[in-house]
């Protein structure tokens, strides 16, 4: 048998990272067992789907290693709708479905409650197709259905429990349930590695599964991913979105390494490792069934080191999006022509080791190309105080006369101003910082001034004594 195993998300918003989590898993596992990854499009909700959320689908999976041309697919659930309706033609031709012209509303009277599932009343009533009737699936009365897991061992549902659910609607069109087991049939799936969040749904995909003649295919379900609250990932309420953390400047290596471990962890007292470890140590059966904690915080310090691990000629490269803007990425704040690429390849060094993302570049090195400097204005009210005029005018005139431009120098010239004022290195630099970078913190100042060069530091310096009394 060859394993197949599928993704088959939605085309209906942003790519979640829990889904990249499943579909990295479902990669890995396939890999390890000589099989067959599946990318299928459930693409059945006309109202919400859209075209570009299919490609959002298809760059992001790029973005994490799965790549186009890799993998089989993607096919589209729309394709198989006739086969759908088919399947649901066949349960109620053996008996397996029947159908129901049940309100809500009704049910909930006959019940007393709206808590309280279908209560099975038109099971015998010998309806046939028609407009406003659904068709559901007849649940046996007796007996146990087991799902075999390979994470969570062998869930075991009473049967009489499971309510008779829809599996077409009064349209006739087939609903998730009965699609889903469709097209894993159609495709030859043999295992699902997906959500726990499916997990309810196992029995009945099961129990349709046996009603149409096929064996079930085994079944794991990963841990929920939740928020630091404990609480299920929500795109309305956490970070959720694979393409923002991408937007941010989260490297592909450190997202894939990070959401490997939500549920999963690799031998030793190790979590920062090589993709091929991960992919030789991973197992399924290993993974934790207890919800897994997606801590942001983690991720950044994660991302911080693979970046700091970079050649910094691929730390240049890798900035470059940041650096001109892209589609999804807003420009930096200086002109094009104002770039100068060999100036920031001095600096490259010296911002990664000082950022976690990408992003954080821009703000690092925009004094180097911009005309005068984006000015914190609270950074200035904390720097800019009395005495910050004299020590301004006293930098100006050490710094014209030195007969070499460069850090050392600089640095030791800023010392003696400060010295003869009676102040350290820190206090005396402050006001120059700001004066020349626009904020209080940043890259080395000393470098900073040797790439800006004599002229531009001297400006900038004079700018700013001008704003003073």
């Amino acid at each position: 048998m060859t394993v197949r195993v599928r993704f088959a998300p939605s085309p209906t918003g942003m790519f979640h990272v829990g889904g990249a989590r499943s579909a990295l898993q479902n990669w890995i596992y396939a890999k390890q067992q000589g099989g067959v990854f599946v990318l299928r499009i459930e693409d059945t909700d006309a109202a919400r789907n859209r075209p570009e959320w299919t490609e959002g689908i298809l760059s992001a999976l790029d973005w994490i290693g799965i790549e186009r041309g890799t993998y089989e697919g993607p096919h589209f659930q729309s394709a198989n709708a006739q086969q759908h309706r088919d399947a649901a033609g066949r349960l109620y031709g053996a008996g397996r479905a029947y159908y129901c012209d049940c309100t809500r509303e009704a049910v909930q009277a006959r019940t007393g409650s709206q808590y309280q599932g279908y209560d099975g009343y038109c099971r015998d009533r010998g309806l046939g197709p028609g407009e406003g009737r659904a068709l559901r699936f007849r649940t046996p009365d007796e007996g146990e259905t087991v799902v075999v897991d390979l994470i969570r061992g062998e869930p075991t549902f009473e049967n009489k429990l499971i309510e008779d659910f829809v599996i077409a609607r009064g349209d006739g069109s087939p609903v998730f349930l009965l699609a889903n087991v469709v097209d894993d049939m159609i495709m030859g799936i043999t295992h699902v590695i997906r959500a726990e969040e499916h997990l309810p749904n196992t029995p009945k995909q099961q129990l349709l599964w046996e009603a149409l003649g096929v064996k079930p295919p085994v079944w794991a379900h990963v841990p929920v991913v939740v928020n630091e609250k404990r609480q299920k990932l929500s795109k309305r309420r956490d970070k959720v979105a694979l393409e923002a953390y991408r937007d941010e400047g989260y490297l592909a290596s450190a997202m894939r390494n990070y959401l490997m471990l939500l549920g999963w962890a690799p031998s030793g007292d190790r979590e920062i490792v090589p993709w091929s470890v991960i992919e030789s140590e991973f197992r399924l059966e290993e993974v934790n069934p207890s919800p897994a904690f997606f801590d942001e915080k983690k991720l950044r310090a994660f991302n911080g080191e693979y970046i700091r691990a970079l050649p910094v000629a691929e730390f240049v490269a890798a900035c470059q999006p940041w650096l001109t803007g892209t589609a999804t990425i807003a420009p930096p704040p200086w002109r094009p022509e104002e770039f100068d690429a060999d100036a920031f390849a001095a600096v490259a060094p010296l911002a990664q080791t000082r950022i976690a993302v990408l992003s954080e570049v821009v703000p690092n090195v925009d004094f180097l190309f911009l005309e005068s400097p984006l000015i914190d204005e609270a950074a200035w009210a904390k720097t800019m105080k009395e005495g910050a005029a004299e020590l301004l005018d006293a930098a100006v005139a050490a710094f014209e006369g030195l007969p070499s431009w460069d850090a050392a120098t600089l640095k030791e010239t800023l010392e003696e101003v400060g010295a003869a004022r009676g102040l350290k290195l820190g206090k005396t630099q402050a006001p120059v910082r700001v004066a020349v970078t626009g904020r209080t913190v940043g890259l080395p100042l000393f470098e900073s001034l040797e790439v800006l060069g004599r002229e531009r530091t001297l400006a900038r310096l004079r700018a700013a004594r001008l704003r003073l009394p």
